[in-house]
């Protein structure tokens, strides 16, 4: 038997990986539960991770993975498969060559993307209607959202994001970058998953939307 709390925040974390791919940080949890400390989200993670609803995976930073729901709530959804890890030495099978605009620092902003004569084979698992490319990460300031360095991330191509959202942003039409996107009045805050990085506020006039993210591939070595 779970707690209102524990129930909430487990329906919480299922719907944030269903729909991102990645763990809802502290902060969103705080939020959805309406706890103001990160230490009560930590006793709830604690008590469904000994109830085996929940599993942390202490190696990778902040990555849960839900392992049951509980009977009361609908019957989950087919599992998400927004993250995938990769075998590149095998043939791709049912698979769409997507563009890949090279390197896209995660820390900092890099050049604007230009054409490009690469590709690579992503998972029709990850994507749906609509226009895909990808980009090669640099950088750990998305660490925290399990987003890490020389992962290939799978953007659709979209101006219409929700606040939460990770972009891709053009900034000045010049540099571009992948953040987490808050809209504050006239102005766009893009945020890291890494404290060891300031969120940079942008005035919205100078800041273009080129896509968000829809999935996630790693490659092992």
């Amino acid at each position: 038997m779970l707690t209102r709390k524990q129930h909430k925040l487990l329906l919480f974390i299922d719907a944030h990986l269903k729909q991102t791919g990645f763990s809802p940080s502290f902060d969103e949890m705080k939020e959805a539960i309406g706890l103001k400390s990160k230490s009560g989200i930590h006793r709830l993670i604690s008590g469904l991770e000994e109830r085996g609803f929940l599993r942390r995976h202490h190696h990778r930073a902040r990555a849960l993975e839900v392992i049951q729901l509980p009977e009361m709530a609908p019957a989950p959804a087919a599992p998400s498969t927004n993250v995938v890890h990769a075998d590149f030495s095998r043939p791709a099978a049912q698979t769409l060559k997507v563009p890949l605009y090279g390197r896209i620092a995660a820390g900092l902003p890099i050049e604007a993307m230009a054409e490009t004569d690469s590709f690579l084979d992503v998972p029709l698992t990850l994507v749906g209607t609509g226009e895909y490319y990808a980009l090669e990460v640099t950088g750990d300031s998305m660490i925290d959202a399990g987003i890490m360095d020389g992962d290939f991330v799978v953007i659709r191509r979209t101006e219409s994001v929700e606040n939460g959202q990770i972009v891709v942003a053009l900034i000045d039409d010049n540099d571009v970058t992948l953040k987490r996107l808050r809209r504050k009045g006239n102005a766009i805050a893009l945020e890291p998953a890494n404290p060891n990085y300031e969120t940079r506020i942008v005035p919205a006039e100078r800041l273009k939307i080129q896509g968000k993210l829809a999935g996630l591939i790693r490659r092992y070595h």
